[in-house]
Parts: structure tokens; C-alpha cells; sequence
């Protein structure tokens, strides 16, 4: 069996890909700061894990190497959003934000690397609201830019071991019906539940992202 890696894994689509990619015969590596109880499954071994955290990454990766020799798929999906108007945030809300979304990502990947088998494929999910020319909204400087550094991040991987056979790519989602979605856009609606967009990651990370590396892919039918 092959071993993935999912972040974020106690609700929404981080729950959903960890259920997907059980059911479909991958040991899955649930790494997150709160265990979903109904992630309960035989091939579905749970890790605490503060992303923000060096000191947490790296014992939690000590733990890993000590029960998988390899890890064949990173799905970077763990996020923090903060929803503030760019005059009232800090330089804690911008720290905050950056540890979750691109410093941990990074941490995390430096830490595994001895561990990732010869063909593995990280994949990073991002935001749409981190590409250029794509709609930007009032009260999220800080977590869209740290997508946007994601991407590049992405990109600078790619290049760095482009004489190694592992991949790197960033999905930029658009909305889904999750509860960040919740605190980005009160009331809003999205026409994408959290199972039908981990369908579509599982697809990618598995198959359907072979001819692709180093890129970010905008995985939307709008720009929010």
C-alpha cells in the first residue's frame, strides 16, 4: 500500500481527502491539531500536529519515520484565515497566518524529505484569491498574499529538484462549502461541497496530475 500524507484532517475537505484516499486502499497519515473520531478506520493512523510549530513538526515527523519507510503523496491542506480589514490587522495576524500557510508547509517538507519515495507528489492547496488578475476581497491581505507565496514556493520546489522525478504542484481552489469559506464570506453559498472537491484533489494527486510540475492550477468557475 502506498502512503499519503494529508494535513488539516479534522473537518472539511482535509476529512473528506482522508477519506477518500482510504477507501482506496492508501495507508493515510492524518496529521492535524484535533483527531476526527469518525477518521476511526484501520488504515487511517492520526498525528497530532501544530503546523505553526517547528518544535511539533519535527516530532511529529520522528514518529512518522518511525511506522512508514516512505511517503508517496503531500497534501498540503491545512489553513488558517484571518478576515480583517488590512488597518486593524497586526503583525501577529500576518505571522499567524504565514506559520499555517507557507513557513509550516515548508518546515514540513524539509523535515520529510529523507522520507519521500523517488516519484513522490506534493501537492499544495492553495486559494484563488492567490493568483494574479483573479478578484481580490477587502479583509483578506493576509491570507490571500500567504497563498500567493505558496504558490511561488510551489514553483521554486519544482525548479530546485527538477533532476529528481518528484513532482510539486498547488491546487487554487475556489469556494467551497467549508467553514473557512464561512468566515471569508458570511452567508455566502458555494455550489462545491468539501467531498466533491476532495474527489477531484484525490484524481489530481493520484493520476491526473502526472503531466504536470511546478504549475498552479485554478481549480474554480468563478474568481471566488
Amino acid at each position: 500500500m502506498k502512503n499519503v500524507i494529508v494535513t488539516g484532517t479534522s473537518k472539511g475537505i482535509g476529512y473528506e481527502l482522508a477519506l477518500k484516499f482510504s477507501e482506496n486502499d492508501y495507508n493515510v497519515i492524518s496529521l492535524s491539531r484535533n483527531n476526527a473520531e469518525k477518521l476511526n478506520k484501520k488504515n487511517v493512523i492520526f498525528f497530532h500536529l501544530d503546523i505553526s510549530s517547528k518544535e511539533s513538526i519535527i516530532d511529529t515527523v520522528s514518529k512518522i519515520s518511525k511506522e512508514f519507510q516512505q511517503i508517496d503523496i503531500i497534501i498540503n491542506n491545512a489553513g488558517n484565515l484571518i478576515n480583517k480589514p488590512f488597518l486593524k490587522t497586526s503583525f501577529e495576524d500576518f505571522e499567524d497566518t504565514y506559520k499555517v500557510n507557507v513557513f509550516g508547509v515548508a518546515e514540513l517538507f524539509r523535515n520529510l524529505f529523507p522520507f519521500l519515495s523517488k516519484k513522490c507528489h506534493v501537492v499544495n492547496i492553495s486559494s484563488i484569491g492567490g493568483v494574479p488578475g483573479t478578484s481580490k476581497f477587502p479583509g483578506l491581505s493576509a491570507y490571500s498574499s500567504s497563498k500567493a507565496a505558496l504558490n511561488i514556493l510551489t514553483e521554486m520546489l519544482a525548479e530546485e529538484f527538477k533532476d529528481t522525478e518528484m513532482r510539486f504542484n498547488t491546487l487554487a481552489l475556489g469556494s467551497v462549502q467549508t467553514e473557512m469559506l464561512g468566515r471569508a464570506f458570511p452567508g455566502y453559498k458555494a455550489n462545491t461541497s468539501p467531498k466533491d472537491m476532495a474527489d477531484y484533489i484525490y484524481k489530481f494527486s493520484t493520476d491526473n496530475g502526472k503531466f504536470f510540475n511546478g504549475k498552479t492550477l485554478s481549480v474554480s468557475s468563478s474568481n471566488v
